[in-house]
């Protein structure tokens, strides 16, 4: 139980009540009786990675277990267990698909959807090994092209459908199971992770628009006119067009599929492209320092000490952002060194305050790096989070320690901000503190991270972590 309310805070955006219901199930499946001959497993999505993680894991008791190493805490990717994101996604169940587990074995999957407050927050997962060697599932579909082993009418010409540019999948009315795919569909299905020939599989197992073929043939029979559907779907990281059709006096369903995910990639790449452009003219460092200059002139000659303090502190966040655009000046490269950066926004610090009684330290993994995006939202939270402690953490003849640690684990970067100040009350302040707010926007919406804090009298503890996000990464 405590291993999944640990993997579950750390890795994904799960409530307290649906970690509970997780802790339930695995209670359950603990003391179950059923599946004792196979390998049982919940696994949550992973909101950094993108990919599922595996919380749990029952062996069986009468026989061995598929696997000789721990698996718990690592990933079930997409491209080996297609089932498992397939039913996060979709909430339906994933029967008998074929997958390759961690240790490279092919195994045959049943996956059913954990749902709290009509949601899903994860699936069970229970395997059965397959003695097929890997590679022989894919000689096996070959050979059946090969041969033509399907069967279906002559509307169906197989040559005809193979030279279209569109997935065609083709299913029976009365047994919902596939009869007939072009060769466009197969490739999208192994694309989609799919290790086994999909013919014959039945369609709720290969639906991509969340719709089960019970509720495709009440669709169907509704439509008293014009037997089509037609709908836009986004199904994990891939966009697509798809229509269903009656054909055959009824007998049977068409599916066409439209790959559109290249072409919305390209959008968003034209979108970030123009937004980046009009971003470039609000980054220019002597602009920048321009508004500084102003603002100071302002501090200077203002009486009020709150106007005063909040010119002060613009300030500070402008120099922040001036810091990382002159970084990124002298960067070949798109890739930044953390530690580079941190030292950066520590060293503004320096200058500004010239703290004499509270010493700063840094210790950061010298070969860790961010992207160019990242680096302004990890600089401004940064030097938010410095600021809220040089204005309350200490008294004003308090002697204090300022910790920066930045560290990496599984392409999870975590940064953690330390003092050993007066503290203050975290809920309270989340809602009337500027600093906090900019923190817990710049972490939750652009680095797409998670925050923690805790404080007491004896001080205070910031950590945030992220997915580093960079390019040919130095490990």
């Amino acid at each position: 139980m405590k291993r999944i309310n640990t993997l579950c805070q750390r890795y994904t955006n799960l409530t307290q009540s649906d970690i509970q219901e997780l802790c339930r199930t695995s209670a359950y499946l603990a003391e179950s009786k059923h599946y004792e001959m196979a390998d049982v497993f919940i696994d949550v999505f992973n909101e950094m990675t993108k990919e599922a993680l595996v919380v749990y894991h029952k062996k069986p008791k009468h026989i061995p277990s598929l696997y000789k190493y721990e698996v718990v805490g690592k990933e079930a990717l997409l491209k080996n267990e297609p089932g498992v994101l397939r039913t996060m996604e979709t909430s339906l169940n994933s029967i008998g698909l074929l997958a390759v587990t961690q240790e490279n074995r092919l195994i045959k999957q049943n996956i059913f959807p954990i749902r709290n407050e009509q949601r899903t927050i994860g699936v069970i997962i229970v395997e059965e090994g397959v003695e097929q060697p890997i590679g022989a599932v894919e000689r096996q579909e070959l050979q059946s092209n090969e041969q033509g082993t399907i069967a279906v009418e002559s509307t169906f010409d197989p040559l005809i459908m193979d030279q279209l540019a569109e997935a065609v999948l083709i299913f029976d009315t009365t047994t919902g199971n596939l009869v007939l795919a072009n060769h466009r569909a197969k490739e999208l299905y192994r694309k989609l992770g799919y290790r086994e020939m999909i013919n014959d599989l039945h369609y709720d197992n290969l639906s991509l628009d969340y719709t089960t073929f019970e509720y495709v043939l009440y669709q169907m029979n509704d439509q008293t006119e014009n037997r089509l559907i037609e709908l836009e779907t986004a199904y994990l990281n891939y966009y697509f067009n798809i229509r269903k059709v009656w054909i055959d006096a009824g007998s049977r369903v068409a599916m066409i599929i439209q790959d559109n995910t290249e072409v919305k990639k390209k959008e968003d790449e034209i979108v970030s492209k123009s937004v980046a452009i009009r971003e470039i003219h609000h980054r220019v460092k002597n602009n920048l320092q321009s508004v500084v200059s102003l603002l100071r002139i302002q501090a200077r000659r203002t009486t009020s000490k709150e106007a005063s303090k909040v010119l002060k502190e613009s300030v500070n966040r402008i120099m922040a952002i001036a810091m990382t655009h002159e970084l990124l000046s002298k960067q070949v490269e798109d890739n930044v060194s953390l530690r580079q950066m941190l030292e950066a926004v520590m060293y503004n610090f320096r200058h500004i305050f010239n703290p004499e009684k509270v010493r700063l330290t840094l210790t950061v993994d010298p070969t860790i790096t961010v992207s160019s995006d990242q680096m302004v939202s990890i600089s401004l939270v940064v030097n938010e989070l410095l600021q809220n402690i040089f204005d309350h953490a200490f008294e004003a003849d308090q002697h204090g320690i300022v910790e920066v640690r930045g560290e990496i684990e599984n392409k999870v970067i975590t940064i953690t901000v330390t003092d050993d100040g007066n503290g203050y009350d975290v809920n309270r302040n989340k809602e009337t503190s500027l600093g906090l707010m900019i923190v817990n926007s710049y972490i939750k919406d652009k680095l797409k991270g998670k925050v923690k804090i805790e404080s007491s009298n004896k001080g205070t503890k910031t950590c945030f972590y992220f997915e580093q996000n960079t390019k040919d990464v130095v490990r």
